[in-house]
């Protein structure tokens, strides 16, 4: 399977325009996108945008739990209920993660690290044990992943998780009609930045149908 339209290192690097090493991404997204049938305009415009935006143009692949005490309080407010607990936590970003993250998607308790070994990883933010299993299962039949927990802030990690994700979730679908609201709903769970998560695809899709 291959692109539809004529997929470009100018056309990456317009999308992706904070990103300056898109040449090191370039032949990584022109392999495996089409591998998850994300070879339309349409698709690969929905996909590029929702990951611009949730990775800053695939420039930021771990999730920064580098919160102030203040910050931790308005957040997880049923988990650093006082300032006495929240200072205690403030600008250390594992111990945050072991917190936030405790006995919940998959993860053990709190003193078991894995808030911090599966916390949010790749372009989209791959987060908690049993995803990790997951995306490790579907893509290599086994655990191996749970090990290496490394690999999805990787460059290939980070790709194919998220395009794992998206087959996953069959946001090709959504792609196909244009719902680029669901989209971003099932990846961020809300409407956060939805304005420009919308603004990203109506652009990227001006670019990448370009055949100048």
């Amino acid at each position: 399977m291959s692109f539809e339209f004529n997929f470009t290192p100018q056309k990456l690097q317009e999308c992706l325009s904070k990103n300056q090493q898109i040449d090191g991404w370039f032949p990584l997204v022109a392999d495996v996108l089409p591998k998850f049938g994300i070879t339309t305009v349409q698709r690969a415009a929905a996909f590029l945008a929702e990951c611009a935006h949730e990775s800053l143009d695939f420039t930021v692949l771990q999730e920064n739990l580098n919160y102030k005490p203040e910050t931790l309080m308005k957040v997880w407010p049923h988990l650093f209920p006082s300032e006495d607990i929240a200072t205690q936590y403030g600008h250390h970003p594992e111990q945050i993660a072991n917190r936030a993250y405790a006995n919940r998607m998959g993860n053990g308790p709190e003193e078991s690290g894995d808030g911090w070994k599966y916390c949010g990883r790749g372009i989209v933010q791959i987060t908690g044990k049993d995803n990790y299993r997951q995306c490790s299962q579907d893509l290599y039949q086994d655990d191996r992943l749970l090990d290496s927990p490394e690999w999805f802030h990787s460059p290939e990690g980070a790709l194919w998780s998220a395009c794992w994700f998206w087959h996953k979730n069959n946001l090709n679908a959504l792609a196909d009609q244009d719902d680029i609201n669901q989209i971003s709903h099932r990846i961020n769970g809300g409407t956060l930045g939805q304005e420009e998560r919308a603004a990203k695809y109506s652009a990227f899709c001006n670019i990448l149908a370009d055949n100048s």
